[in-house]
């Protein structure tokens, strides 16, 4: 092929191949993504509402506070209905499986939390490590009790007035919580962009996999629990059944 005149311009730097396809590793289906992006939409929802029927300032700048009330009832009414429609995804259950074990390495991984070891190979992790199974337990826990709480609020006619203010107590106390517990969660999201993408796309790099979850492969639904963590001469920390890889989530 000929060049022409001024075809070794700017326009003739090299351009970068795409990433090889072979070192992202699926993560989260697309219903598991959905499931995410709905639930959190409902809960800012939630959340953004309340403030703005609790702050003054906010309440001020907003207005119309009958049609924040009705934004913030609906979207709690409906901040369960993507979990349960989730539930017709396999690879939703599957990771909803992973959730719910919680083993000998996850204890490992809190210890070192606790003594802020930040060493990869102080924390393993499956799938999921253990800051994310408690934070998925609670925030489940969490919702159910604001659920509850906040139909005896909707309701008044089915509860006693001292149901209807303890329920009151507990659903502006446990917002509150929820409000801070959802920060950490965020900015735990912005401090890892490689977690935030493989939210996004579904997909992470096999070495952020390997270096972050090193028992992927063995945590997988319907398996035993990856026993301790142990250290080889080689320094390279195993369980006591070495992963043979990163385990893809099913569709």
């Amino acid at each position: 092929m000929t060049s022409t005149p001024g075809s070794a311009g700017p326009t003739a730097a090299t351009t970068p191949p795409p990433p090889d396809p072979a070192e992202r590793v699926r993560r989260f289906s697309g219903a598991e993504r959905w499931v995410h992006r709905t639930t959190a939409t409902l809960m800012l929802l939630c959340v953004a509402s309340a403030a703005c029927l609790y702050v003054p300032q906010l309440a001020e700048l907003v207005g119309r506070r009958h049609l924040v009330v009705t934004v913030h009832e609906w979207s709690g009414v409906l901040t369960p209905v993507p979990f349960l429609a989730g539930l017709l995804s396999r690879a939703f259950r599957a990771d909803l499986s992973r959730l719910n074990r919680f083993g000998p390495h996850d204890r490992q991984w809190l210890r070192a939390v606790w003594r802020r070891d930040h060493r990869p190979e102080a924390r393993p992790a499956g799938k999921f490590n253990a800051g994310q199974k408690l934070y998925a337990a609670w925030i489940a826990g969490a919702v159910l009790v604001m659920t509850g709480t906040g139909a005896l609020m909707w309701f008044t006619g089915v509860a006693q007035l001292m149901w209807r203010t303890s329920a009151t107590f507990v659903h502006d106390w446990l917002a509150l919580a929820i409000g801070i517990v959802l920060a950490g969660h965020m900015a735990m999201a912005l401090a890892d962009p490689e977690a935030r993408r493989g939210m996004r796309t579904g997909s992470v790099e096999r070495h952020w996999a390997r270096s972050q979850h090193a028992l992927w492969g063995e945590d997988r639904a319907g398996s035993r629990s990856p026993g301790p963590v142990r250290r080889t001469r080689a320094g390279v920390t195993t369980p006591d059944a070495a992963p043979r890889g990163v385990a893809e989530t099913p569709e």
